[in-house]
């Protein structure tokens, strides 16, 4: 199968080497700075709040020059101009939050010798939300406290100025900023240790997830959705990789139980420019016990819930156990049977929970994976490679669910029913340092496209791809030869071992080789 060829267009721009080891220097710099008057648990969220702060008024900032520009080409009078320029229409029309003046940079940053520095901070903040309905309930208590010490503070600031954020070449604030949030938020899930982890999904495996889905347009979901790096990463793809003939929307939800956690998420969408009224609920919620969106049927599930989670919210009598009812202790299968209640006619889900979901032995996973298999909702099963997670050992592997695996009539997907595909993908990646592995581009494109091949999109079609079994790495099997292993879904069971080639003949001594033989002959 030869590999899909890539679209250099389709790549965005991404900050330098230098840039983040600004933003790396900087993090731990913020930190000696906070430290004593907020909270260790606080202070990420202090720093990540007034980087969001930044961001809102860099991006106002941009389009207020550029208004400034078109009014002056248009010979409008200064007097005039300055009036336009603080006419809110200019930026709602543009997409732009509006942002008050006393809210603004240039304004925060002044003169921050007075005492009353935190005040001015919370007021700033206080004034954003007013001002602005989707950022109501949005930014971290901490950030309107009013009793900080406003040395402390005038450092913090200057910190978060530093010019080296400030938009380079082609990039603009947001893509600049956007980065460096990303990168704040990855930086701090490591230091956070486990529940750094729960609320963080590696942006290789997001990667994958979404390589896999191509979400190009319609609706996607991520029950648990952390800090929301997989929504992030779902509508980067569909901002990038649509179609230029047929552009698509892609709207997101997701839920989030932790409040601190559902706040950094929907700062990250807002960062990213993905629309977050009512996205990730009114308010943080368990996803068990108050589903946020219980009419949603999206095209699109993605999900990294917390693995073998005992302390869940169980209910035997819930609607979505249409295929058994998940153990009480674990809750692997429930997330599972969510994701596949969740999924529209034509729907697709990717759901990363711990190998051992593939071949538990539990009478009741058991029982649901064997109905998931019979219903035929189970179209792939990757198993990942170890140490993708820093701060733990488990091993993790990707669930491809469907709601159909017919050809699904104009789609002309290759028919399916019936059969699976594994994938044993242990063998990729590549160690970041000692303790934590990611997925390359190249070995990402190399499990999206086997399933896309095997599937056969579009993108498959466009690219060529025709789908062949890979002897140790990806073999399609049908559900017969899954009933024979009692419905044990490890790939490594079904896709054989890699076919060896013959070793290499040694250089032959042709005179070397007639005196042995003739020394046998005597």
């Amino acid at each position: 199968m030869p590999p899909r060829e890539k679209d250099p267009t389709r790549q965005r721009e991404r900050i330098g080497a230098a840039a983040v080891e600004a933003v790396h220097d900087v993090m731990w710099k913020a930190a000696d700075v906070l430290r004593g008057p907020v909270d260790a648990t606080e202070y990420k969220d202090f720093v990540l709040g007034l980087l969001f702060v930044r961001y809102l008024s860099d991006v106002f900032a941009e389009r207020r020059a550029e208004l400034d520009e078109e009014l002056a080409a248009e010979g409008v009078p200064e007097e005039l101009r300055n009036s336009l320029l603080e006419d809110r229409d200019e930026y709602d029309s543009h997409g732009i939050l509006w942002v008050p003046e006393a809210a603004r940079w240039s304004r925060i940053t002044a003169d921050w010798s007075r005492p009353d520095a935190g005040y001015r901070l919370a007021s700033a903040v206080d004034a954003l939300m007013r001002e602005n309905i989707a950022l109501r309930d949005m930014f971290p208590p901490a950030l309107l406290r009013v009793d900080l010490d406003s040395r402390r503070l005038a450092a913090l600031v200057d910190l978060i100025g530093d010019p080296r954020f400030i938009s380079r070449g082609r990039m603009t604030a947001r893509d600049t900023l956007s980065q460096v949030f990303a990168y704040f938020l990855a930086s701090f899930a490591r230091d956070e240790g486990k529940r750094g982890a729960e609320s963080h999904t590696p942006q290789s495996l997001a990667q994958l997830i979404v390589e896999v889905l191509e979400p190009y347009g319609g609706r996607a979901y991520d029950p648990a959705c952390g800090v929301g790096d997989m929504l992030v990463e779902a509508a980067l793809f569909a901002e990038t990789r649509a179609s230029r003939e047929a552009p698509a929307f892609l709207s997101v939800y997701g839920q989030e139980k932790n409040e601190r956690t559902w706040r950094l998420a929907r700062m990250n969408l807002a960062i990213h420019e993905v629309d977050t009224v009512g996205a990730l609920g009114a308010v943080p919620a368990d996803t068990f016990s108050v589903d946020q969106h219980p009419d949603l049927r999206a095209d699109f599930v993605m999900a990294h819930p917390p693995f073998n989670v005992s302390d869940w919210v169980w209910d035997a009598g819930d609607s979505r156990w249409t295929y058994g009812v998940p153990p009480s202790q674990n809750a692997n299968y429930a997330w599972l049977q969510h994701a596949v209640a969740k999924l529209a006619r034509g729907g697709t889900a990717g759901v990363v929970l711990a190998n051992s979901s593939m071949s538990s032995t539990s009478r009741a996973e058991r029982d649901i994976r064997r109905g998931l298999m019979e219903a035929d909702r189970v179209a792939c099963l990757v198993a990942l490679p170890s140490r993708l997670f820093r701060t733990t050992s488990i091993p993790a592997c990707l669930w491809i669910l469907t709601e159909d695996k017919s050809s699904q009539g104009a789609k002309d997907l290759t028919d399916r029913r019936g059969q699976i595909l594994f994938v044993d993908a242990r063998r990729t990646g590549t160690m970041a340092d000692r303790t934590e592995r990611v997925l390359t581009l190249d070995d990402i494109d190399r499990i999206a496209t086997s399933y896309h091949a095997w599937r056969g999109t579009p993108s498959a079609r466009d690219a060529g791809l025709v789908y062949r079994d890979e002897p140790g790495f990806r073999r399609s099997v049908d559900l017969a030869a899954v009933r024979e292993q009692g419905y044990a879904l490890v790939p490594g069971r079904y896709v054989g071992t890699a076919s060896q080639e013959p070793p290499p003949r040694p250089r032959e001594r042709p005179a070397s080789l007639m005196r042995n033989l003739y020394a046998i002959f005597d």
